[in-house]
């Protein structure tokens, strides 16, 4: 586990399940999916095998573990979730009272998401002011050609933020996240919303339950 130093220059988030809740309405869709093309698994299930990929890595899983999956499915899926995501997708609870104390103590932070970038203007978009508090540093994987658990994305928003690796934490909720900030050399906060806490602790992330203890870890309060 990388030792955080507090408070981090600057503050890198995930954007499922960290930023907006969108994990749950993923994992179900998901679920319908593979049941549909021969992979029947309940949500746990599917939270446990498949959290934290791109879509296209969770095509490949599926089909190695028995989905039929057709070729254009991923394009399909994300079609499907965009239109379901647009009908409401909540925020983190907790999560603004995070950003305020950041605001708060004048550190930069930026979201780092496996996610597309139409995918986090659809559910940040939802939310008025939200997107405008990133100060343009919403960075996807997909975008940069090297999705987690690469480094490069962790790594390009910190030299995006005029910010040192090592000076930066990390707040995923994924194993992959983790492991991602780990290469990239940044201390990990583990959100075990979704993920047990062993699992992210495994990958050298600090777990915690309540985003509410956020601003205490990070030193802020």
């Amino acid at each position: 586990m990388i030792r955080a130093k507090l408070p981090p220059a600057a503050v890198i988030f995930d954007c499922d399940g960290v930023i907006v809740d969108s994990e749950e309405i993923t994992f179900d869709l998901l679920a319908d999916e593979f049941a549909t093309h021969g992979l029947p698994l309940d949500r746990a299930e599917v939270a446990r095998d498949y959290i934290g990929g791109t879509m296209a890595d969770v095509a490949n899983r599926a089909r190695a573990a028995g989905a039929a999956l057709p070729a254009d499915w991923v394009d399909r899926f994300y079609s499907r979730l965009y239109a379901r995501l647009a009908q409401g997708t909540p925020l983190i609870a907790g999560v603004l009272e995070v950003l305020d104390a950041l605001d708060a103590a004048g550190i930069p932070y930026a979201i780092g998401s496996n996610g597309s970038d139409q995918k986090m203007q659809v559910t940040l978009g939802q939310h008025p002011g939200l997107i405008s508090r990133f100060r343009g540093h919403l960075y996807s994987g997909q975008t940069l050609g090297a999705p987690k658990p690469a480094p490069d994305l962790y790594l390009h928003a910190a030299r995006a933020l005029g910010v040192s690796p090592a000076s930066c934490i990390v707040i995923e909720d994924s194993p992959t996240g983790a492991r991602a900030a780990r290469a990239a050399g940044m201390a990990c906060l583990g959100y075990a919303a979704h993920t047990p806490a062993g699992r992210l602790e495994q990958e050298g992330a600090m777990p915690f339950t309540a985003m509410a203890d956020l601003p205490a870890l990070l030193g802020l309060a």
